[in-house]
C-alpha cells in the first residue's frame, strides 16, 4: 500500500510489560511510515511494536490533522488479540483474529518434493534467514522478485544475478536487508542447482526450503531449531490473515529500488503480468 500523498492508519503497538496492545492513530506517507512512527511514539527503540494495523476512514483522522499539528494520536486499547512479533513488511489487519499465530516450522506434504516452512518472529528473522544461507552447501543464483501489488503495478518484476556464490549472495543482502528482506512487497530466493532445491523468503516474511526429494531436510530443520524457531503441528501465517503489505520507512519506491537493481547488476529476465 503506497500513496502520494499522507495517509492516516489505525496501528495497534503492543509494548513490553503492557497487558494489552495500544490503539494509535498515525499518519505517513505509506504504512510503513506510518508504523515507525507509532512504534517511535510508543516507547524506546526494541521495545515496542505494531501487531495490527488497517488505513483509518476519513471521520476517523484526527482533527488536528487539518492544520498539521498531529502525527500520532492515541486512541486507547486495541481490540484483545496476539502480540506476535511481526516482521517488518507484512502486518494482520485490525479485525484479523491471530491468537493462533507463533513462530516455529512444519513440513508440508508434496509429491516427490519436500517442503519446509518457518516462521520466525520479527527479531528472528534476517539472523535466522542469513545463517540458512551461510550453512547451505552451495548458493548459485539470487532471485528477486519485486511483486505485482508493489504500488499496484499489476506485474511482477524478476531480477536475476549472474552465476554467484554464498558468500556473494550473504554480502550483498546484508548491504540491502532493509530494501529487500523488510519489504513486504518483494521476495527472495536462493538457488541451489545441484539440490535442485531453492531457499526463498516469502512476501508473508517466511521462510520455505523447496527441494527435490528429501535434501537436506534434517540438516534444515536441526539449523532451525537452533535458531530459536521450533518444529510445531500447524503453522498459521500472515497468509491466512486479511493483512496488508508495507515497505519499511527511508526505503525506495519501486522505481528507484528497480533502478538500484539494475545498478548492481541484476538482469530483469521476466514480467509476469497480473492474471
Amino acid at each position: 500500500m503506497t500513496t502520494s500523498a499522507r495517509s492516516w492508519f489505525r496501528i495497534a503497538v503492543a509494548r513490553e510489560g503492557d497487558a494489552r496492545p495500544q490503539l494509535v492513530a498515525a499518519s505517513g506517507a505509506h504504512m510503513g511510515d506510518a508504523i515507525a512512527a507509532a512504534v517511535a511514539h510508543a516507547g524506546k527503540p526494541g521495545s515496542a511494536w505494531a501487531v495490527a494495523a488497517e488505513l483509518a476512514s476519513e471521520a476517523e483522522i484526527p482533527l488536528g490533522e487539518a492544520i498539521g499539528k498531529e502525527a500520532v494520536v492515541t486512541l486507547g486499547e486495541a481490540p484483545e488479540g496476539a502480540a506476535f512479533r511481526w516482521p517488518s513488511g507484512v502486518i494482520p489487519a485490525l479485525r484479523a483474529d491471530a491468537r493462533a499465530v507463533q513462530r516455529g516450522f512444519v513440513v508440508r506434504p508434496g509429491h516427490n518434493q519436500l517442503v519446509i516452512e518457518a516462521q520466525p518472529d520479527g527479531p528472528q528473522l534476517v539472523d535466522v534467514f542469513m545463517t540458512l544461507i551461510e550453512k547451505l552447501p552451495t548458493a548459485d543464483n539470487l532471485e528477486i522478485r519485486v511483486l505485482d501489488h508493489f504500488e499496484d503495478a499489476h506485474a511482477t518484476d524478476v531480477w536475476l544475478t549472474s552465476r554467484i556464490n554464498a558468500h556473494h549472495v550473504l554480502r550483498f543482502l546484508d548491504d540491502h536487508d532493509h530494501e529487500l528482506l523488510g519489504n513486504g512487497h518483494v521476495e527472495v530466493s536462493i538457488y541451489v542447482r545441484k539440490l535442485h532445491a531453492t531457499l526463498r523468503l516469502t512476501e508473508h516474511k517466511t521462510i520455505v526450503w523447496l527441494a527435490k526429494q528429501r535434501a537436506l531436510e534434517s540438516e534444515i530443520a536441526s539449523w532451525l531449531a537452533a535458531g530459536g524457531v521450533p518444529p510445531v503441528d500447524a503453522l498459521v501465517t500472515a497468509r491466512e490473515l486479511p493483512h496488508f503489505h508495507y515497505r519499511p520507512a527511508g526505503s525506495r519506491d519501486r522505481k528507484k529500488l528497480g533502478d538500484q537493481l539494475f545498478r548492481e547488476r541484476l538482469r530483469r529476465v521476466d514480467v509476469v503480468k497480473r492474471a
